[in-house]
C-alpha cells in the first residue's frame, strides 16, 4: 500500500505492514526524536529552537535506517556516507526530505557553536514544524500510527506560530 506524502508532491511513503516487527532501536530513536522536537518547541533561544528540531530529523531517520536497512556485505573501506545519503538511498521516497535536512546541516553546526546569526527566527520555527511533519511521516512509514503534530499543543499566538 502506497500514500501520497501531502507535504512533497509526487512523492509516496510505503508504510511497513508489521509495526510490532521493528527493531528496538527503531523504536528508541523516534522516542528521541519525539523528545529532542519537544526541546526544539520549548527553547527559548533561535538556535538552541533550530539545533534541536534538525536533531529530531536526524534521529527520525535513523530511526527509518534501523527498520530498513540492511548491512553491505563486507568490502573494502569506502567513504562512509552520511544518515542523509543512506536516507535517500534506503528510502528514495525520502530523497527531497534527505536534501532538505542535508542543507540545514551547516547551519545546525553554526547554531551549535554559538553563532547568534547562524539562523533567524523564521527559520528555527519553520524546521520545528518540518521536522515534526517529517517524524509523522517516519512513522507512518514504519506502520505506525502518525503523532499529533506537537504543534497543535502550543497557543498561537504572533505570526511565527502560523502554520
Amino acid at each position: 500500500m502506497t500514500t501520497e506524502n501531502p507535504t512533497l508532491p509526487g512523492s509516496a511513503v510505503t508504510p511497513v505492514p508489521h509495526p510490532f516487527g521493528l527493531p528496538a532501536a527503531t523504536h528508541s530513536y523516534l522516542e528521541r526524536a519525539a523528545r529532542s522536537l519537544r526541546e526544539a518547541i520549548t527553547a527559548s533561544e533561535v538556535t538552541v529552537r533550530y539545533a534541536h528540531a534538525h536533531v529530531a530529523a536526524l534521529r527520525a531517520t535513523a530511526a527509518l535506517l534501523a527498520a530498513r536497512a540492511h548491512p553491505a556485505t563486507p568490502r573494502r573501506r569506502g567513504s562512509q556516507k552520511n544518515a542523509w545519503v543512506l536516507l535517500a538511498e534506503v528510502a528514495p521516497e525520502f530523497s527531497e526530505w534527505a536534501a532538505f535536512f542535508a542543507a540545514g546541516a551547516a547551519k545546525r553546526a553554526a547554531a551549535e557553536a554559538g553563532s547568534a546569526r547562524a539562523v533567524s527566527e523564521r527559520e528555527a520555527d519553520d524546521l520545528v514544524r518540518d521536522a515534526d511533519r517529517y517524524l509523522g511521516l517516519v512513522e507512518q512509514s514504519l506502520g505506525l500510527d502518525r503523532h499529533v503534530p506537537f504543534q497543535e499543543y502550543l497557543p498561537t499566538t504572533g505570526p511565527s506560530c502560523v502554520a
